[in-house]
């Protein structure tokens, strides 16, 4: 059950006079927002306006202030009857492991330097329509495209990736023609000048989300050539996120699924 779901069980149930007004409130106290002291803010409700929970940025906080933004995003779902994956991103292996020792049901993902506890359901089967293939140019930019998979995962859909194809081999690309056309959405991933988005998005019929890295040398500029080379491409239908940004193009790829499935329904 998904929190928008439970919330409509909880409703219905007072209108049938299952529930009393005051047990219902009770359990919608601070569901908006949850203040957890000198720590965070939590958005509880962002799942039901926008598709998708809050996400733990774990970079620069401590792992004490993570444990306890888990720990009561953990405590609300239980309240209201839901189970969501809770994930934290750019979380180190030193981190994970403080974590670990007051959370043991997390789980560590290496490469995606991601963290989440993470309902059965989400762990067994992909449970939303859609095909999110991920391709990188080059091995290095692995951790960045890792992150956009693992976060696509679970937030419940189904991914397809490709690594390792970039334009300086470029056979090896169209070798994979097959992935390009089964996806719904692409993710495409590359450092150094960038160019892999452009040749992508000449090939396919479907959005391609462009994610810059910052592998490359000097002149790379930390991911700032690949990210002018992207929005300057000529290909059309190609959006564009931040330097890095593997977890913001899998929210934006679920968003574009989601959309076609209201359309659809």
């Amino acid at each position: 059950m998904n929190p928008t779901e439970a919330l409509q069980q909880l409703l219905a149930a007072v209108a049938a006079g299952e529930t009393s007004v005051d047990a219902a409130l009770a359990r919608l106290k601070n569901f908006g927002f949850e203040a957890i002291d000198g720590v965070a803010n939590i958005d509880h409700s962002r799942v039901i306006r926008n598709g998708f929970p809050e996400v733990i940025w774990g970079e620069g906080k401590t792992p004490d202030q993570i444990v306890q933004i888990m720990t009561a995003m953990q405590h609300k779902q239980r309240e209201l009857g839901f189970a969501l994956p809770i994930m934290a991103t750019r979380i180190s292996e030193s981190v994970f492991h403080k974590l670990h020792l007051a959370l043991p049901e997390l789980t560590y993902f290496e490469m995606a330097r991601i963290c989440a506890i993470v309902p059965e359901q989400t762990a067994s089967a992909p449970e939303k329509p859609g095909l999110i293939s991920i391709i990188t140019a080059g091995t290095a930019d692995l951790p960045v495209a890792e992150e956009a998979a693992i976060t696509a995962e679970l937030c419940g859909f189904q991914v397809k990736r490709l690594w390792d194809v970039g334009v300086a081999g470029i056979h090896r690309l169209l070798n994979n023609l097959a992935v390009l056309t089964a996806a719904d959405v692409l993710i495409v991933v590359a450092g150094m000048e960038g160019a892999l988005p452009s040749v992508v998005g000449g090939l396919c019929d479907c959005p391609v989300i462009a994610v810059p890295t910052s592998v490359g040398y000097g002149a790379s500029f930390g991911g700032v050539a690949a990210l002018l080379t992207m929005l300057n491409s000529c290909a059309a239908g190609i959006g564009v996120v931040n330097i890095d940004n593997g977890f913001g193009a899998a929210i934006l790829a679920g968003q574009i699924l989601n959309t076609a499935q209201k359309l659809n329904n």
